[in-house]
């Protein structure tokens, strides 16, 4: 039986030295400023391109891998033996999915080595990040490819998302927007709350920051009466209210979070700062 290597996108934020322990091979999306790509994998931190979104003068735009970004990846692995799960970003929202079995196709039809199975997600950042980090422990524990796969699905059968932004804005000047038009116009100036299935869809809309922030706490309650007692957070240029989050967390859940990061360019874009976010499925999924 071949090994099994988990593959995915740099949508999930991971802090990546977590992503290299559990041995997730990445391939970079990219964002430019109608200048070449920029590689989201190869930035130390974001702040250079948050300070310049916030200046607003131009907005960026972002693109999926190519074929060619997937084969190298995907090449290097197969002739080692291994077999591969590639676990991507939500198709309704990016194409990154559509691309990857677009890669195994081509790889298939060339009938080389080792097997591949593509999963979208439906989902992103600590989402898909949740998943990759249950669908690694599968792997390490010598489930084959199958296995690893139908655990990966049913951990996202389990998964728990929110996440609250400062403004609708900058979904709508991205073309992201999704299930929440509903709440533009005036509603540009509350605060939602939304999460990631196969597109960006509404959960409720609050007035102020503060509420904001009480119902990611009271989202990590119900996680936690819900079985889905392995958390994370993370935000985008808000640290302070990230570490508030973190602090409550760890009075709910009497333990300390998966991980805590920042979210990058490629959902940045379109979301802004000031986005603070929780995830959670159930520690059972993490099996080593």
């Amino acid at each position: 039986m071949a090994p099994v290597t988990i593959v995915t996108d740099t949508t999930h934020y991971l802090p990546r030295t977590l992503a290299e322990s559990n041995d997730i091979h990445q391939v970079s999306l990219y964002y430019n400023w109608g200048e070449e790509p920029y590689r989201e994998f190869d930035m130390p931190d974001f702040n250079v391109f948050y300070e310049r979104l916030r200046e607003g003068k131009e907005f960026p735009t972002t693109s999926q891998p190519s074929i060619g970004d997937y084969l190298a990846v995907y090449e290097p692995l197969l002739d080692k033996g291994s077999d591969i799960l590639s676990i991507h970003f939500s198709s309704g929202i990016s194409g990154t999915y559509a691309t990857a079995t677009q890669a195994k196709e081509l790889l298939d039809e060339r009938g080389g080595k080792g097997q591949i199975e593509v999963i979208d997600s439906q989902t992103a950042c600590a989402g898909l990040a949740a998943v990759l980090l249950s669908a690694a422990s599968a792997s390490r524990t010598g489930q084959d490819l199958a296995g690893t796969a139908a655990h990966t699905r049913e951990t996202r059968a389990n998964l728990k998302l929110w996440f609250s932004i400062d403004t609708l804005e900058y979904l709508q000047r991205g073309g992201r927007i999704g299930k929440a038009q509903e709440w533009l116009g005036s509603s540009l100036k509350i605060k939602p709350i939304l999460t990631i299935t196969d597109q960006i869809r509404p959960v409720e809309r609050v007035r102020t920051a503060s509420r904001a922030f009480e119902r990611m706490v009271d989202y990590l309650q119900s996680c936690k009466r819900d079985g889905a007692d392995a958390w994370m957070v993370q935000h985008i240029q808000a640290p302070e209210q990230a570490q508030k989050l973190v602090e409550r967390g760890r009075e709910i859940f009497d333990s300390e979070p998966v991980f805590v990061s920042e979210i990058g360019p490629v959902i940045g874009a379109y979301t802004g700062p000031g986005l603070i976010g929780v995830g959670a499925i159930p520690s059972r999924f993490l099996l080593d």
